[in-house]
């Protein structure tokens, strides 16, 4: 009865290891530390560049207002929409590579379904692509 027990164990994590391509959890947990301070980092910039625009500004007068102020409103306003436009692109970069490590896929290319270099993950955390695929999507 325990040679019968033993292999439905080998059977079983056979099954579970099946060729899927992961990376183990002791891996991935610093990953997902360092990915949720990122991500509160970012949150909490975003919040700083939301308080700088001009245009959020209560106090801000409609009218009257000299060209030259209007001008530096305006630039005010499109270089922080710029920056939370690019802080929101980050954040949900970050938030889509967390709930990878979530479902077992972080590491793997969304496209290809091969493994994304460890080289590039180091550099950019948040990949899901590998290079090749998105210099594919960049084309």
């Amino acid at each position: 009865m325990k040679k019968n027990n033993k292999k439905d164990k080998k059977d079983k994590k056979k099954k579970a290891s099946n060729g899927k391509l992961y990376f183990p959890a002791s891996l991935l947990n610093p990953i997902g530390i360092f990915l949720h301070n990122r991500l509160h980092s970012l949150e909490k910039k975003k919040k700083a560049i939301d308080k700088q625009d001009p245009f959020k500004d209560t106090a801000r007068l409609d009218e009257n207002a000299s060209p030259d102020s209007d001008a530096a409103e305006q630039f005010g306003h499109a270089s922080t929409s710029a920056i939370r436009g690019q802080l929101d692109k980050r954040i949900i970069e970050t938030r889509k590579a967390l709930s990878r490590i979530k479902i077992g896929k972080y590491g793997i290319c969304e496209d290809c379904g091969k493994m994304i270099d460890t080289d590039r993950l180091i550099a950019y955390p948040e990949a899901t692509l590998c290079a090749k695929c998105k210099a594919k999507r960049e084309k």
